[in-house]
């Protein structure tokens, strides 16, 4: 139990460039729902289009947007909960990876999966 409480660096890492992901997910949440807005106060014809779905759509990314980045600070704070759904994720990913065909980007996220088991002692 002594590792507890010690950030490894490339978890570090991750948790900021998931931060920075969410970041950016949670401005589009915003920019769809100032969209929508915009369509359904200016009176566009389009509006039933794009208004209530760019509202649904902006609801749902914005929530998404909040999800990433609250795993980004689980990471970072070694929350157990945090690395769990970061291997589920990835491993969501390597399956989307596998059935594409896509080799390099399926090393890539086992090469992820190996790191966070191993620095799983980490995480309480």
């Amino acid at each position: 139990m002594q590792n507890i409480g010690q950030l490894p660096l490339g978890v570090a890492i991750l948790a900021f460039l998931i931060g920075i992901f969410g970041f950016f997910v949670i401005i589009l949440g915003l920019a769809f729902l100032f969209v929508a807005a915009g369509f359904l106060l200016g009176g566009v014809g389009v509006a039933t289009v794009f208004g209530y779905t760019g509202t649904v759509a902006g609801i749902i990314i914005l929530i998404l947007g909040l999800v990433i980045l609250g795993t980004a600070v689980g990471l970072w704070n070694q929350e157990l909960w945090a690395l769990v759904l970061a291997i589920l994720v990835l491993i969501v990913y390597a399956v989307v990876e596998y059935l594409s065909s896509a080799w390099f980007g399926l090393v890539i996220v086992v090469l992820l999966l190996v790191y966070l088991a191993a620095v799983s002692r980490h995480f309480d």
